[in-house]
């Protein structure tokens, strides 16, 4: 493969891939390909344009759309002049939406046509927005994407970075219900996967110019933006998928090619459940990468059989750039064995260690939390100092939330949450953000929200809700009411009523009291 150690920044990539296999097919969108030679051109023209309307170096720019291939040159683009992209989770609710195109700053905002409405909602929410362009297509008084794109020169503009400059913020939920931004560097970006190309133990991480990348899960997501990334970055063809589809991840595997791909369990299952499942020709598809979640036994003994790849299970999160714990194909036994209720072991230049509650490092068996510290820890929350040094301490460990402990051979074991944090579908969702838009419904006195096992999601967001005396709430209307204020996927799938929240003597729910009747006899209580 290509010797990439010049990759300082981001910025690198497009401009080593144009000289070097100009010809070659960057990506493939719905029919359309962009060669190596006309990402660089494009990723330019956008910087040019951003520079234009008056964006300057380290200010935020919004996306707001499903996956395209438009998005990554909008993402270079911006890295080239010095924007952070910053992708918005369009599952997002309107208030959702428009306090963090508000909390990140952004003068522009890019829209894809299935989010016009949403957008028009909320810009008179957000007076900071100066500038908003219509992706595929112009709407009415919006400059469509291309015509943007194409009015400005394809000379690079060779703004000066640094390796430590942001270059994507991503939301994650916040545990006081306001999402917080993850600034990531170009060096988390670089640094991690030249860290694993020198490795030689990772046969699974070693890509060709004849690989072929299928980019399905969100760009909003670390597991979008930093996997479509990946495949940039070693110069091979990167297949984007507007959405996830089952139908249509068989068919990009078979038509296209794919050899590898990212997706977390709940959507493995979704597409085990195709009825095409089992006639696909699989014979290009050499790894499987999943994370989010972990995998059950019985849906990884299907997956082996039909997909006849090496599975690969990752764990990390938004603020470690992704990926820093793997579970390779060597581990992963159909018989079940001990390793396989783990995570895996840490990825080259990534330490991992169990701290108790007072910080101290915890033996090997011993439970306590996760933490950290790699190249690849984020640089900090957006304007977020506090929340900051709470999560990476001064000597650089970052706290995952998870609690867990080591093997005596490296192995990471997940065994519950520090924080409440649910995750369905590979989606975060925090109980605090949900209960913050049910507690104002007229027949709730009180709320706890928890995460219960679903076969299909991995978890199911239930609320345990204490009505108002002379009240006979009505489970669908208090979903309902959340749907208005929050995204469908966090609002609760169910409801249960009971006379009080348990809570100790500081006023705290006893959240793990209400979860155990639920996860009874689960080995961990992440599902």
């Amino acid at each position: 493969m290509s010797d990439t150690r010049q990759f300082e920044t981001l910025a690198d990539i497009p401009r080593h891939f144009a000289g070097v296999q100009p010809e070659a097919i960057a990506l493939h969108f719905e029919g359309r390909d962009t060669s190596y030679a006309a990402f660089d051109r494009h990723t330019s023209q956008v910087a040019n344009a951003l520079i234009a309307a008056g964006v300057k170096h380290g200010e935020r720019i919004c996306y707001l759309g499903k996956n395209s291939d438009h998005y990554f040159e909008l993402f270079f683009g911006a890295i080239k002049m010095g924007a952070v992209m910053t992708p918005l989770n369009w599952r997002l609710a309107p208030p959702e939406l428009a306090y963090i195109v508000n909390d990140s700053a952004a003068p522009i905002l890019f829209v894809g046509p299935e989010f016009t409405g949403a957008a028009k909602q909320i810009l008179a929410e957000t007076p900071k927005v100066r500038t908003v362009v219509a992706l595929e297509g112009g709407v009415g008084e919006w400059t469509s994407y291309e015509k943007w794109r194409d009015a400005l020169p394809a000379r690079d503009p060779m703004v000066k970075l640094s390796s430590k400059d942001v270059a994507v913020q991503l939301y994650t939920s916040g545990t006081t219900g306001r999402p917080k931004g993850a600034m990531l560097t170009h060096h988390n970006l670089t640094g991690m996967r030249k860290a694993m190309s020198q490795s030689d133990e990772l046969p699974w991480n070693k890509w060709t110019a004849e690989d072929v990348s299928l980019v399905a899960m969100p760009v909003s997501h670390i597991g979008g933006t930093g996997y479509g990334l990946m495949g940039l970055y070693w110069g091979a063809k990167g297949i984007v998928a507007r959405e996830f589809d089952p139908t249509k991840v068989l068919d990009f595997i078979e038509k296209d090619r794919v050899t590898k791909l990212f997706l977390v369990p709940a959507a493995i299952q979704i597409v085990l459940r195709d009825p095409r499942a089992r006639t696909t020709d699989y014979s290009r598809l050499k790894y499987l990468l999943y994370g989010a979640s972990p995998i059950p036994l019985e849906l990884l003994r299907e997956g082996l059989e039909v997909f006849g790849c090496g599975f690969v299970q990752t764990y990390g999160m938004t603020e470690t750039t992704g990926a820093i714990v793997a579970l390779g194909p060597e581990d992963h036994s159909v018989e079940g064995g001990p390793r396989m209720r783990s995570a895996g072991k840490a990825l080259p230049g990534v330490e991992i260690c169990v701290l108790d509650e007072a910080g101290n490092r915890l033996k090997p068996g011993e439970v306590g939390e996760i933490a950290t510290r790699s190249i690849a820890n984020m640089a900090g929350y957006w304007n977020l100092a506090e929340a900051t040094a709470k999560t990476i301490d001064k000597d650089g460990w970052l706290r995952t939330g998870d609690a867990g402990y080591l093997d005596e051979d490296g192995y990471v074991y997940i065994h519950d949450r520090v924080k409440d944090m649910i995750i369905s579908g590979g989606e975060n969702i925090y109980p605090a953000e949900v209960e913050n838009a049910i507690f104002g419904h007229p027949h709730v006195a009180d709320v706890a929200v928890i995460g219960v096992p679903d076969e299909k999601w991995g978890e199911a967001v239930k609320a345990m809700v204490v009505a108002k005396p002379g009240t006979t709430p009505d489970p669908d209307d208090i979903i309902a009411w959340a749907r208005q204020r929050i995204a469908g996927y966090k609002s609760p799938k169910s409801v249960d009523f009971i006379p009080a929240l348990p809570r100790n003597a500081s006023g705290k729910i006893l959240r793990r009291e209400l979860r155990e009747p639920f996860w009874a006899g689960k080995t961990r209580r992440v599902n």
